[in-house]
């Protein structure tokens, strides 16, 4: 799992343990719970997992979320689904009002609406693995009015009857939910990682591979070659989703176009355009809209 996040050379402010998850476990009769906190910048929550589904939501503010194989970057126009048994740790990057929604599943199945009300059909294999996702004013809307109150503060009847409708149509609207390709891979190899976690921390401290290579005592061939056999992809185009991510962080903050560009490294706003149009199939002005 990764090590304490680093912020420019330094070691994160804050860490702490996973936040009560046991006091808001999902049932059969209460499948999809919710619980708040707001954590400041640079706060981590340790690796963890759960053995239900989760979907990590900041109302405000920014986090990054980290699992074995990818770290995600949102801001609150996206979500990211962690499914049962994934360890994963966060790392808050402006200080962010979590919203986490635990979700039951069926033994075996992995998905929204997985109680035993819902049919087999509703359930893809992409569930199984985290994903980004769209989060529409509807869906925003109903994790803001799902009950945070933890277990042993049992909801009355009517409240009880008002949580199931509001989980009925939340998980139908996750069900519709956009993904979007935001994830960044992470590899297994320990040089690679550790090369990986500095680009993550920083990713402009260097414009070259042959740089980033010496920061860990490695032949750029080297370090290239790892990134295919890893990862399956080049450094270049690695990095980008990187910096994608970062720009993503940036926009939700109210940061030009003109200025990301800028401070992500591109000689021109056009250049990094063009960058964000070989990404993700859109420009700028549509993909960050609703930043």
């Amino acid at each position: 799992m990764p090590r304490p996040s680093m912020a420019r050379g330094k070691l994160a402010a804050t860490s702490v343990g996973p936040l009560t998850p046991h006091l808001f476990t999902p049932t059969i009769e209460r499948p999809l719970r919710a619980k708040q906190h707001t954590l400041a910048t640079d706060t981590r929550v340790e690796p963890h997992s759960h053995a239900w589904a989760q979907l990590a939501w900041s109302a405000t503010g920014v986090m990054r979320l980290t699992a074995e194989r990818g770290t995600y970057l949102v801001p609150p126009s996206r979500a990211v689904w962690v499914p049962p048994g994934v360890e994963h740790a966060i790392t808050v990057v402006e200080t962010a009002e979590l919203r986490t929604l635990y979700l039951h599943q069926r033994p075996g199945r992995c998905g929204p609406g997985c109680g035993p009300q819902r049919s087999e059909a509703a359930v893809g294999s992409d569930w199984q693995h985290c994903r980004v996702l769209e989060v529409s004013e509807l869906l925003r809307a109903l994790m803001l009015a799902l009950p945070t109150g933890p277990d042993g503060q049992p909801p009355s009847a009517v409240e009880l009857a008002r949580e199931k409708l509001i989980a009925t149509l939340l998980a139908d609207e996750l069900r519709r939910a956009a993904p979007v390709p935001l994830g960044v891979a992470l590899p297994q190899d320990k040089r690679l990682r550790a090369l990986c976690e500095a680009v993550l921390d920083d990713p402009t401290r260097h414009d070259t591979l042959a740089a980033w290579s010496r920061d860990i005592g490695a032949s750029e061939r080297t370090v290239a070659r790892l990134f295919r056999q890893d990862l399956g992809t080049s450094f270049v185009q690695w990095r980008q989703q990187v910096l994608l991510a970062r720009a993503l962080s940036l926009a939700a903050r109210g940061t030009p176009m003109g200025q990301i560009a800028a401070e992500l490294g591109y000689a021109s706003p056009s250049a990094f355009s063009a960058m964000v149009r070989r990404s993700v199939g859109a420009p700028p002005s549509r993909f960050f809209a609703s930043a």
